[in-house]
C-alpha cells in the first residue's frame, strides 16, 4: 500500500499487527493486513483463473494494482490478491472506434493496461502528441486505467475538459463468473454505466481502459501566497477566494489551494490561457488579499509550452504523496454554497484547515447527472475540500485512534458546507454516517442492481463499496 498505514492491523485489544519500514522500531514484522497469497496477473487468463478459482475456494478477494488507496480498499487480512500493476501495455488508435458502435464515432483514442501509471501514461500521450485528463499526484503512481476512473476520476483540467469518467470510452472487464467482456455504452451498457463512478473492485476486474484524447495546449499556471496576521484578515481574504470560485470554474479553471488560519496558498490552471489574460483575471483576488494584508502576498503567473512541461517540472523529482501514514475525509463544495454564502464557507475551511481541489464545475457540471455512475452530488459542486490526520510510523493505537476521533468530529463540520453529505468515493474516509449517501447518493439503488446482476455471489467487496453492508467490519462474513 502507498498508504502504508492500511498495511497495518489493529486489533480490538489494541495491538497492532505491522511490518514497518523503519527496523530501528525493533517490532517484529508480522503478516498484517497485506495478503498472504495472490496472483501476479500478467494476462486476461490469469484473472480468469484467479477468480474462478476464488470463486470455488469461497475466498476473500482483493485487487490491486498501485495501492494508490485512501480506503485501504487494495489490502485485506487473510485475503487473496488479484495484482494488475503488470498490465503494462499501452496502445493509441487514431480512428478508436468502440465495440459495437457505429463505424462513423470514431476517437483518437489510447488503451491502458490496469497496471499502467499515469507517469507512463503522461509520456506515451505526450509522444502522439496529444493530452489526456489524469490523476495529478507527486510522482505520478496513480494507476490509470484502475480505482482513479471508477471512482470518478479527477483532475484541475477537469472544469475544462471533464472527469475520468466523462473521457473513458471502454473497458475490458472479468467478470465473477470468469468471463472476459469488453464493456462500452453499446456492449453490457449498465455495467460501463456503473464501472464509471461507482466504485473500483466491486463489479469485476478491470483489465483495460480506453479514453478519448484531446489536442496539446500551451498553459498559465497563477500561484498566489498569502501570510495573515489576524483571523479577520485571513477571514477577508479566503472570503474572497470562495466568492470568485464559480466564475473561476465557468470559465474552467482548475486549482489546488490550502487554506489555514496562518497563510494561503492556491495553484491554478488552464489550458490555452496567456499569462496577460491569467492576470486580468486574478487581479481581482491579488488586489484584494495585497490591500487586506498590508502587500504580504507573493503573485506569480509562469508560462508552459504544453502540459508535460508543467507536470515534470510540478509533479515529478519532488517528495512522494505517498509513503506516510495518513486518513482523510473530503466534501463535494456546491456551487450554489460558495455563491450565496462564501463567508460561511471560509469561516469553516480556516476552523479546520483544509485543501481544496478545484476539480469540478464548468464542463463537469455540464454533463447529464445520469449519463454515469457517478454520485449526481458532482455535477452541482465546483471543488473537493478535505482534511487529514496523519501519525508517525510506530504509533501507539491510542494515538491512531485519537486521530481517528479528531477526523470524524473535523467530518462532522465538514459536512455542514454541502446539504446532501456528497463526498469524493477515492479520496473519503472509512467513517461516513452514511456511506451510501456520501459516496453514491442516489445512484446507489441502481448500482446495486447492477452489483448484483454481474456480481451475485458478491465475491467483489470492499470497504464502503456497493453492497459492503452486507458484509462485518473485516468483509469476511455476510451478515
Amino acid at each position: 500500500m502507498q498508504n502504508t498505514n492500511f498495511e497495518t492491523y489493529l486489533f480490538p485489544n489494541g495491538t497492532i499487527d505491522a511490518c514497518y519500514l523503519n527496523v530501528t522500531l525493533n517490532v517484529p514484522c508480522k503478516q498484517e493486513s497485506v495478503p498472504p497469497i495472490g496472483v501476479d496477473i500478467r494476462k486476461p487468463e490469469d484473472a480468469q483463473a484467479a477468480i474462478n478459482f476464488a470463486r470455488r475456494k469461497n475466498l476473500r478477494l482483493v485487487v490491486k494494482n498501485t495501492g494508490h488507496d485512501y480506503l485501504g480498499r487494495s489490502a485485506g487480512r487473510g485475503g487473496f490478491l488479484l495484482w494488475t500493476h503488470h498490465l503494462k501495455d499501452k496502445a493509441y488508435n487514431a480512428t478508436f472506434v468502440p465495440q459495437g458502435a457505429p463505424s462513423t464515432q470514431t476517437y483518437e483514442a489510447v488503451t491502458f493496461g490496469a497496471g499502467v501509471q499515469w507517469q507512463e501514461a503522461y509520456d506515451y500521450v505526450d509522444e502522439q502528441g496529444r493530452f489526456i485528463i489524469g490523476g495529478l499526484a507527486q510522482g505520478g503512481s496513480v494507476g490509470a486505467a484502475g480505482g482513479w476512473v471508477m471512482g470518478g476520476g479527477h483532475s484541475a483540467f477537469s472544469p475544462s475538459l471533464g472527469l475520468g469518467v466523462d473521457n473513458v470510452l471502454e473497458f475490458t472487464v472479468v467478470l465473477a463468473n470468469g468471463k472476459l467482456v469488453t464493456t462500452n455504452a453499446y456492449q453490457h451498457p449498465d455495467l460501463f454505466w456503473a464501472l464509471r463512478g461507482g466504485g473500483g473492485g466491486t463489479y469485476g476486474i478491470v483489465l483495460s481502459a480506453t479514453y478519448q484524447t484531446h489536442p496539446n495546449f500551451a498553459l498559465t499556471t497563477p500561484t498566489i501566497q498569502v501570510n495573515f496576521t489576524s483571523p479577520e484578515i485571513a477571514q477577508s481574504v479566503v472570503t474572497e477566494l470562495f466568492r470568485l470560485h464559480p466564475d473561476l470554474s465557468d470559465a474552467g479553471w482548475g486549482a489546488y489551494t490550502w487554506v489555514f488560519p496562518e497563510a494561503m496558498m492556491a495553484i491554478f490552471v488552464a489550458p490555452n490561457v496567456t499569462v496577460d489574460e491569467a492576470n486580468k483575471r486574478f487581479e481581482p483576488l491579488v488586489s484584494h488579499a495585497m490591500n487586506a494584508t498590508g502587500g504580504a502576498v507573493i503573485y506569480t503567473a509562469p508560462a508552459f509550452s504544453n502540459f508535460t512541461a508543467w507536470w515534470k517540472e510540478s509533479f515529478q523529482g519532488g517528495p512522494p504523496q505517498v509513503g506516510g501514514n495518513v486518513e482523510i475525509s473530503s466534501r463535494l463544495l456546491p456551487r450554489e454554497m460558495a455563491k450565496e454564502r462564501p463567508e460561511e464557507v471560509a469561516r469553516i475551511a480556516l476552523s479546520l484547515g483544509v485543501a481544496t481541489n478545484s476539480v469540478a464545475g464548468g464542463a463537469v457540471s455540464r454533463v447529464d447527472p445520469e449519463s454515469t455512475g457517478l454520485n449526481p452530488s458532482w455535477r452541482k459542486a465546483i471543488a473537493q475540500v478535505y482534511i487529514a490526520e496523519i501519525w508517525e510510523e510506530g504509533a501507539n493505537s491510542t494515538t491512531i485512534l485519537a486521530s481517528r476521533e479528531r477526523l470524524k468530529q473535523g467530518t462532522d463540520l465538514l459536512d455542514k458546507l454541502t446539504k446532501d453529505s456528497g463526498s469524493y468515493l477515492n479520496e473519503g474516509s472509512l467513517y461516513e454516517r452514511d456511506f451510501k449517501k456520501s459516496y453514491f447518493g442516489s445512484h446507489y439503488p441502481k448500482l446495486k442492481k447492477i452489483k448484483d446482476k454481474y456480481d451475485p455471489s458478491s465475491l467483489f467487496v470492499v470497504a464502503s463499496g456497493v453492497g459492503s453492508d452486507e458484509w462485518d467490519a473485516e468483509l469476511r462474513c455476510r451478515k
